[in-house]
């Protein structure tokens, strides 16, 4: 995926879209030549994040946890937001339903592994030692990955009806924030566990 299409995909039912699926990339290309290195971005900041500067954005833990407790949640991490990709890809496609259409998994994956590309960029926020400045990139990045949620459903899906792109829409937006709040847990969980086995 050319990720200078990205600014216009944003706004545009066509612009960025008509792109992708033309060349109509496999799944496995997309995951590992987009998601997987896409993905990292999160899990490298957070460990930046808890070394670089500690406390700043996330609460500081006290013992420190070490840089191989820190790697081992971050993993964690990375595979969780592989795995939700692929889950959320599944979902999307199940959702056609709503709006009687049947859309196949490959245009389901596309839509999944664009989506959260606002959110895993928010993560270079981290390089900003500020709670605030990273909770202003991530409320901006869930307005960005909205509208790339909106705007991609109708040329993907091929949807003859604006209301119907946008009722998709909806539903896949409720599921993106559920799924994101999940990752959320994991990584809370991961931590909580890493320091319970102390």
């Amino acid at each position: 995926m050319n990720t200078h299409n990205l600014p216009k995909m944003l706004y545009s039912y066509s612009e960025g879209w008509q792109d992708l699926i033309q060349v109509h990339p496999t799944v496995a290309k997309i995951f590992t030549m987009y998601v997987m290195p896409m993905s990292l971005i999160p899990p490298a900041m957070f460990l930046y994040s808890m070394f670089a500067t500690p406390g700043a954005v996330f609460p500081e833990l006290v013992p420190q946890i070490s840089v191989g407790e820190a790697l081992a949640a971050a993993v964690a991490f990375y595979v969780a937001e592989l795995a939700m990709v692929a889950l959320m890809a599944s979902i999307i496609q199940q959702m056609g339903d709503v709006v009687d259409a049947k859309p196949p998994y490959s245009e389901s994956f596309i839509l999944a592994a664009v989506a959260p590309t606002p959110l895993w960029l928010s993560a270079l926020a981290l390089f900003i030692p500020s709670a605030w400045v990273a909770g202003i990139v991530v409320a901006l990045a869930w307005v960005a990955s909205s509208a790339l949620i909106y705007h991609g459903v109708y040329p993907l899906f091929k949807l003859e009806d604006k209301s119907k792109s946008r009722l998709m829409g909806s539903f896949v937006l409720t599921a993106g924030v559920i799924a994101w709040g999940a990752l959320l847990v994991v990584l809370a969980l991961a931590m909580s566990m890493i320091v319970g086995l102390r």
